[in-house]
């Protein structure tokens, strides 16, 4: 199965970078329109959370490895940055019926796990690893 293998720094430049890298990428080319589209979303998320809370502190390496695969694309993102809070994902705020009312971020979490299966986070030898597949077929919510 085609598969992309990355090492990005953890600048939001070089994530901006690596998006485009990915979708023009054979692997990501010949996926529909819509799955592409879930996939720079999470991607664009995932991405850059790690650059803003992982690499708080200082430079990293993040390190992207896509899958494509029947049925979707699968994702594995390692990096060396700080672990999560409490070792977990979190839970990600639901978008309230007010627009005008909601708050500047926390939303994104919310977003990856309406637009992901099988999403998985641990803590391993210094190394946070975050895997996820992008279902071909987006669900309802």
């Amino acid at each position: 199965m085609p598969e992309i293998l990355l090492v990005i720094a953890s600048d939001p430049f070089a994530v901006r970078a690596a998006l485009g890298q990915i979708l023009d990428d054979p692997c990501m080319a010949d996926l529909r329109s819509d799955l592409r589209a879930r996939a720079e979303i999470v991607l664009a998320e995932v991405l850059n959370n790690v650059v803003e809370h992982a690499y708080a502190d200082g430079p990293g390496e993040i390190i992207l490895h896509l899958r494509c695969v029947q049925g979707g694309v699968i994702c594995r993102i390692r990096d060396f940055g700080r672990a999560m809070p409490g070792l977990a994902l979190p839970g990600g705020a639901a978008i309230g019926p007010d627009p005008v009312e909601l708050p500047e971020g926390g939303f994104g979490w919310h977003l990856i796990r309406c637009l992901t299966e099988d999403l998985q986070y641990c803590r391993r030898d210094s190394r946070n690893e975050l895997s996820f597949r992008l279902p071909e077929t987006a669900r309802a919510h």
